[in-house]
């Protein structure tokens, strides 16, 4: 039986197949900004040229004659950013047009994309962001700290507010590849030198907290080992609990005794980091946890440039052989994978609670029942309103909490178990109705028009011949948005 694997690996496309030079297929003359466009920087004869692949398009390169240090395509539309020495300069490639132009009066010694309007421009000395909007001119934000001088910069990120930025160099000491990071507060004008060498942002949303987290992850490989980091930055938001930060092995094999990390990308939706090393080692870890997921060699050959691959919420890269590929979470296998694989039922548990997948039923329905047959009745609610797909939204699980008999003075486990559903959305037909009757029959039928308004309830036939009895105007809202007419019709005769 073959084993099942809880990631997607993809070939998109190999280079060479589209006319680009294997010589030119490295860090300094092939730039992807997005999953959208690769663009390479080649000579032909002796015309140099920008070739931009398209994604959507990628058998149909554009060529243009243009010469540059250079060139980074934005990461959404068909404009082009191209270095000429001291010289920056952006383009509209489909209106054949400059939109912008400045003079450095010091080298840029990497840029990139850092939205759809910002770029982040950097010297041996400062960063800059250049907006795109109007003719503003490049705005300095802060001063490079000393530990990354005579570093070779390899990336820049920041969070989706642009309030946390971070600087990545990598420079040769003792027979290793060190890596420095400068994570820089927008908010503080505070800098922090950091031993790292690939890292990302994500905002995180906790259980149980209203706001979001801002997450700062990061691996390095030390002359300890490896780690990686996971770590709330700012203050938390006002009410949410703190996140608490995380530092976990990332495994080298021992024939990888050089290999380091050299890409990050995370999934806001999975809550997934893609960890890719120098040796071409995917890592995929979990964030909440900080655990591993899977590890596995996906490619012979270095992957110099990432982006994050927004079809499948996985990481999109170009190895030194011209092949891009992707690897992505498979939804389908990884909460069996989780539980069968790395037997841990309650990361298993987690996962599909957080992502809505399928895969660990079972573990839902003796959770369940676990919690029910000790009286746990508020938490058995949580788990029969959170278990994914819907699965345990049964009339039996209704049935179940209906035989449990109220304490005086506190909320009866079936209204426990209403209210979270009814604070996710809105309740299916069979629902509706059991919430009804114990509602109507304590005359409380003002919070049967609330969730009305609200769209809470599922309108049914049966649920306004139950509404009739006591408020027959009331029953007529919901054979109408049931499409009821001959009882719509029965109602407007008799009121």
């Amino acid at each position: 039986m073959t084993q099942i694997l809880p990631i997607k690996f993809q070939e998109h496309l190999q280079l060479t197949n589209v006319g680009i030079n294997a010589a030119n297929i490295g860090f300094n003359s092939l730039t992807m900004e997005s999953d959208k466009y690769i663009c390479v920087r080649e000579k032909v004869g002796e015309t140099a040229q920008v070739v931009i692949i398209d994604m959507s398009d990628p058998t149909n390169p554009i060529r243009r004659p243009i010469s540059a240090d250079s060139a980074i395509m934005n990461p959404a539309s068909k404009v082009i950013a191209l270095k000429a020495q001291k010289t920056l300069q952006i383009f509209n490639i489909e209106m054949k047009s400059k939109m912008k132009a400045h003079t450095m009066t010091d080298d840029v010694i990497f840029w990139k994309w850092i939205s759809e309007n910002m770029i982040a421009l950097v010297t041996e000395t400062t960063v800059y962001h250049w907006s795109m909007e109007g003719d503003s001119q490049p705005t300095k934000i802060f001063d490079r700290h000393s530990s990354l001088s005579g570093c070779q910069i390899i990336n820049y990120r920041t969070d989706a507010a642009q309030n946390w930025l971070l600087l990545i160099g990598i420079s040769a000491q003792q027979n290793r590849v060190v890596g420095a990071m400068q994570l820089y507060s927008v908010e503080r004008k505070v800098s922090q030198p950091i031993e790292g060498h690939a890292a990302a942002f994500i905002q995180f949303k906790m259980e149980g907290n209203q706001q979001e987290s801002t997450l700062f992850c990061f691996a390095v490989r030390g002359a300890a080992g490896g780690k990686l980091h996971i770590i709330e930055v700012g203050t938390p938001p006002t009410g949410n609990s703190p996140f608490q930060k995380k530092a976990v092995d990332v495994f080298f094999p021992p024939e990888a005794q050089n290999d380091f990390p050299v890409a990050m990308q995370v999934s806001k939706k999975n809550c997934v980091v893609y960890l890719i090393t120098k040796y071409g080692y995917v890592h995929l870890y979990d964030i909440e946890s900080g655990t591993c997921i899977y590890m596995n060699r996906i490619s012979a050959d270095t992957i110099f440039v990432t982006a994050q691959h927004e079809p499948t919420n996985g990481i999109i890269g170009v190895n030194r052989k011209g092949q891009v590929l992707s690897v992505s979470m498979d939804e389908e296998n990884v909460v069996p994978y989780i539980q069968g694989t790395l037997n841990n039922n309650d990361l298993a548990l987690r996962m599909a609670v957080r992502n809505n997948l399928g895969g660990a039923d079972q573990l839902f329905v003796t959770k369940f029942n676990e919690l029910f047959g000790r009286a746990a009745y508020s938490e058995a609610a949580k788990v029969a309103a959170n278990a994914p797909k819907g699965i345990l939204r049964t009339p039996q699980t209704i049935a179940k909490f209906q035989q449990v008999p109220t304490q005086p003075g506190q909320t009866s486990p079936l209204l426990q178990y209403f209210g979270i559903l009814l604070d996710q959305g809105q309740l299916n037909k069979f629902e509706s109705l059991e919430l009804c009757r114990p509602v109507l029959a304590q005359g409380r039928k003002q919070l049967l028009e609330k969730w009305l308004k609200e769209d809470k309830l599922e309108c049914s036939e049966e649920l306004g011949d139950l509404v009739k009895a006591a408020d027959p105007t009331l029953a007529l809202s919901v054979y109408l948005r049931a499409n009821v007419p001959n009882k719509v019709i029965q109602c407007f005769a008799e009121t």
